[in-house]
């Protein structure tokens, strides 16, 4: 450096000197900030995503790769990935990812590369859904039709009162009549609507009435039946639900990831085929994607939720009134504490505010339906506050009473019907213990009056809809109130209890 200094000693010659040498420091400490602020030309590769997801069929999507001043390549790992271009230069680039027909029944995985000179290599996850192992059943979709449909899912509940379940009858192994019940006739249903029952749940089976197991296409014999029945409750301008119920279990004990798949594709097969064949009835016609499933963990759940996900696709994909009919989703084993805790995530449905959930209520189960003394507990026989032995004590209710009852519903109350979402209380109810005798007897059947009239107001309180469990029986543990045989009111003093709960 240039010493500023060894010049002339005037005064004037320092301070000139002091001045100049400033000035070239600063001349130079420019020079030194230009330097530092040229841009640098940095090499950059990319691409405008990193996962694909393919549907079973032949299908095409699109990636943008984008280059600054390198070459690239574009590689497969899999010969039914098909890209359109697999080298380029600097810019952007759209590129056509092709994935083949998935003909297999299951699920295929693959990796794209794109690399370049110098530069950090990019990785594109790409997964194909597996082949159908049923042939798809929405053969006919047809536009949608919103004739008779105005409703709701809040406004649809708001009309449903009480409802009745035929229970043991069209689920039953083995037949309509195989577990002892007659055949559902018109007569029967005229009977429940003139009862005071505006609102009928039908249990159906499916699986054992299959035409051809290894298609899972239903006989169209079945499906004419279950639209008959159907048919009866509408006639006398009654809601009606038709499920698919255990159904042998395929669905509700097998809610797994190892059978997700499976179980999926058997869902869209069913529900497809009953959509489409029940597709004229309007809004009193309600579909539920399932009865009771057994889950008992958040990774079961989302199994069950993409059940019922492919349920609400299948109703949907048929058109007509499918198109925006109320469809409804069950609870995990459609018990309340357990909905409240796992079912957090509701399926997606195109149509907004079109969806129910589902729950049951046989609590305390000691008192509604245990027949047998268990190492957890004993049979309960009375229920509910002033319906207590003072001599039976050992028999009284310990717990799940009034209180229980109401913190459970309210819990549904907050977590859906507060949101605009109502809750069906598909099945509740409680077994007559008729080998019990004098005034035993009739305490325990005064106290269950009690508790099903106490069920059906705190549930109307709290925005829940009530469906009574009736399974036909009117022996000693049995749920019946009407006398199939002959369509007549058998339990009068139930039967009462459930109106005077509206009330």
């Amino acid at each position: 450096m240039i010493n500023c200094f060894k010049m002339k000693k005037t005064a004037q010659d320092y301070i000139l000197s002091i001045v100049l040498c400033f000035a070239f420091l600063g001349v130079l400490a420019c020079s030194s900030d230009k330097e530092e602020t040229t841009p640098i030309s940095i090499k950059m590769l990319g691409a405008s995503t990193n996962k694909i997801e393919f549907e079973s069929k032949e299908n095409t999507t699109e990636v943008t790769v984008n280059s600054n001043g390198i070459a690239w390549t574009l590689n497969s790992s899999v010969s039914w990935i098909k890209v359109s271009q697999t080298v380029g230069t600097s810019g952007s680039t759209v590129v056509k990812i092709t994935a083949l027909e998935n003909t297999d029944t299951s699920l295929r995985n693959a990796v794209i590369t794109l690399t370049g000179s110098k530069v950090p290599s990019v990785t594109i996850t790409v997964s194909q859904s597996a082949a159908s192992l049923y042939p798809g059943y929405n053969t006919n979709p047809i536009a949608a039709d919103a004739s008779g449909m105005a409703s709701s899912a809040v406004e649809l509940a708001s009309k449903i009162k009480l409802g009745w379940n035929i229970g043991n009858t069209l689920e039953a192994t083995g037949g309509e009549t195989a577990w002892g019940n007659p055949k559902v006739t018109k007569a029967l249903i005229d009977a429940v609507k003139a009862n005071g029952f505006n609102a009928i749940r039908i249990p159906c089976s499916w699986n054992q009435n299959l035409e051809n197991a290894s298609t899972a296409k239903i006989k169209t014999e079945w499906l004419n039946r279950v639209k008959e029945v159907v048919q009866y409750c509408v006639d006398n301008d009654m809601y009606v639900l038709v499920n698919i119920h255990w159904d042998g279990g395929w669905l509700e004990n097998n809610i797994t990831e190892a059978k997700k798949a499976e179980n999926n594709a058997k869902q869209k097969a069913f529900w497809e085929q009953i959509a489409t064949h029940l597709r004229g009835f309007d809004e009193h016609l309600l579909f539920a994607s399932a009865n009771e499933p057994a889950v008992e963990d958040a990774a079961q759940m989302a199994v069950l939720t993409s059940y019922h996900q492919t349920f609400i696709d299948a109703v949907r994909s048929t058109g007509g009134k499918n198109a925006t009919r109320v469809l409804v989703v069950q609870g995990p084993t459609t018990d309340i504490e357990k909905t409240n805790k796992l079912m957090t995530i509701l399926p997606t449905d195109k149509v907004a505010d079109r969806m129910m959930v589902e729950v049951h209520y046989y609590s305390p189960w000691n008192f509604a339906g245990l027949t047998k003394d268990e190492t957890w507990g004993k049979m309960f026989y009375y229920w509910g506050t002033g319906f207590h032995s003072t001599t039976d004590t050992e028999r009284n209710a310990t717990w799940g009473e009034e209180t229980d009852l109401e913190k459970n519903f309210k819990l549904m109350k907050t977590q859906f019907v507060d949101k605009g979402i109502p809750v069906l209380l598909g099945e509740f109810g409680a077994i007559r213990r008729t080998t019990l005798t004098g005034d035993a007897l009739t305490l325990h059947l005064n106290s269950r009056a009690y508790y099903l009239k106490t069920v059906v107001k705190t549930a109307k309180a709290n925005g829940l809809l009530p469906f009574y469990w009736d399974e036909g029986s009117t022996g000693n543990n049995g749920f019946g109130i009407f006398k199939r045989s002959d369509n007549t009111v058998f339990d009068t003093q139930a039967l009462t209890a459930l109106k005077e709960g509206l009330q």
